[in-house]
């Protein structure tokens, strides 16, 4: 039963903080805990190292960790602040003979596949390109001796995917849980969860609605992420209950396999 450890490589929301062109006591705070690059998880066990989504700051965020090779990559879903450092993979793939496996929600793959279609469909010679492999799951799966479950939750009208690995679960972008998957949450004792705001908010879970969540759920530690610029992150921390904390770029968690 291997240990698992995660580092949070971004906490923030599709803005990240500090927010271009803003003046807000967030935004212009010193505290490095106020200072979010866009949601994104780094876990390792073993001689294992995954990600889940790949940002617009996926370079730094992996440079920030010394994080020399990659095994494989879990996508949450399509949107921008999740998967548009895609093309950075390819550090990671030079000299390989197959690609990264990258795993995810068939239509997010779809997606993936109709809008990076150069890595596939590359005509010109020369230059780089990311080698990955496509391959969508509905189901549990081994990744490094260690069981993955996909979270089935909405984001918005959205399908997309959470994930369990062990006893940890990440959600980042969720506005609602399906009992379904509140089962497949049970014994979970660490999760990482959506929290983007202090108001209600269409796609996402607001703070009201995160803590309500994570006291069904009832993990050993709940750590709320995707935060935005309403969150100074010592007021927050000061008010949330016991259990519940807010996450931080750079906080490394720990955990095992089932």
């Amino acid at each position: 039963m291997p240990d698992i450890e995660l580092t949070i490589l971004g906490s923030g929301t599709s803005t990240g903080v500090p927010m271009l062109a803003c003046q807000c006591p967030t935004c212009l705070s010193t505290d490095p805990r106020d200072h979010r690059m866009r949601s994104s998880v780094l876990l390792r066990w073993n001689e294992t190292a995954v990600v889940i989504d790949t940002t617009p700051e996926f370079r730094l965020q992996l440079l920030r960790a010394e994080q020399r090779s990659l095994d494989a990559v879990l996508l949450t879903h399509n949107h921008a602040d999740h998967i548009h450092g895609f093309d950075d993979l390819r550090a990671f793939t030079f000299g390989r003979d197959r690609g990264i496996p990258v795993f995810g929600h068939p239509e997010t793959l779809r997606w993936m596949r109709e809008h990076f279609r150069y890595i596939w469909e590359a005509k010109q010679i020369g230059g780089g390109l990311p080698k990955v492999e496509l391959r969508p799951v509905e189901a549990p799966f081994s990744l490094g001796g260690v069981h993955v479950v996909p979270i089935l939750v909405k984001h918005g009208i959205l399908d997309i995917y959470g994930y369990r690995i062990g006893d940890i679960a990440y959600i980042s972008d969720v506005s609602h849980i399906p009992e379904s998957s509140f089962a497949l949450l049970k014994g979970v004792r660490t999760l990482i969860l959506d929290a983007v705001r202090r108001r209600p908010h269409a796609t996402h879970f607001h703070l009201d609605a995160a803590v309500a969540a994570a006291r069904r759920v009832q993990a050993d530690q709940t750590y709320l992420t995707h935060l935005n610029h309403d969150f100074l992150h010592g007021d927050l921390a000061a008010e949330l209950p016991p259990g519940i904390a807010p996450a931080y770029d750079g906080l490394v968690l720990h955990g095992t396999s089932d």
